[in-house]
């Protein structure tokens, strides 16, 4: 494998976590998608995971990546087997996202050089993936778990890197990165369908820019 394969995969995790937030998107209509990234980068959310359960995902995918803002980290999610892995990377995806941990969906992505993000839920899970080399972990649903799950975790496993993803919000961001995650996942909150809905990009930009002012005041 060549050292700028390597680089890349690295690159692309090292960029997940500087940006901090990884925008998740299940638009049923994909047409407003190229302006929904550009609201979110206007904003400064710089990372967004178009999920499998978007009509013609992986061809969206093809269609978005070339054409993307500089330094805007495309990815997929809703993951769950390794050809399907193949698929999205080779569209473009940088980095591959899954709700639950499948071992051959991490290798996929490593054959690839990209970071895999599986799903986990549980402390023995979450350090079976790490082992099993994945880049990042996204603890999914967070929703009934809270910031304090991922102090709780890290106390033990300081090693994982934990990106919770449901119950995400513009204004909890911080409490999840000052309890240790390297990044958080956020939908809804974050691409109000409604607004997408109407045209108003920006309320999508604004949210960007509060949720991005969450996880910078965090790092503080």
């Amino acid at each position: 494998m060549s050292t700028n394969l390597t680089q890349s995969r690295t690159a692309a995790t090292a960029q997940i976590e500087a940006l901090g937030v990884v925008a998740v998107i299940r638009m049923k209509d994909p047409g407003k998608l190229r302006a929904v990234v550009d609201a979110m980068a206007e904003g400064g959310v710089r990372a967004l995971e178009v999920t499998m359960t978007v009509p013609g995902a992986v061809e969206l995918i093809r269609m978005l990546a070339p054409s993307l803002p500089d330094g805007f980290l495309l990815g997929a999610g809703t993951v769950l087997d390794a050809a399907t892995a193949h698929a999205v990377i080779d569209a473009g995806a940088r980095f591959v996202v899954s709700p639950v941990f499948r071992p051959a969906v991490i290798a996929a992505c490593h054959e690839r050089d990209v970071p895999a993000m599986p799903g986990c839920f549980t402390p023995t899970e979450i350090l079976a993936a790490h082992d099993c080399g994945a880049d990042i972990i996204k603890v999914f649903p967070a929703t009934m778990l809270g910031p304090q799950y991922l102090k709780d975790v890290r106390a033990p496993l300081p090693q994982v890197k934990l990106m919770p993803t449901g119950g995400v919000t513009l204004d909890n961001a911080g409490d999840w990165i000052r309890a240790g995650a390297v990044a958080v996942g956020i939908g809804s909150a974050l691409l109000d369908l409604k607004a997408i809905d109407g045209s108003r990009f920006d309320i999508i930009a604004a949210n960007a820019r509060r949720v991005v002012a969450s996880v910078a005041a965090a790092r503080a």
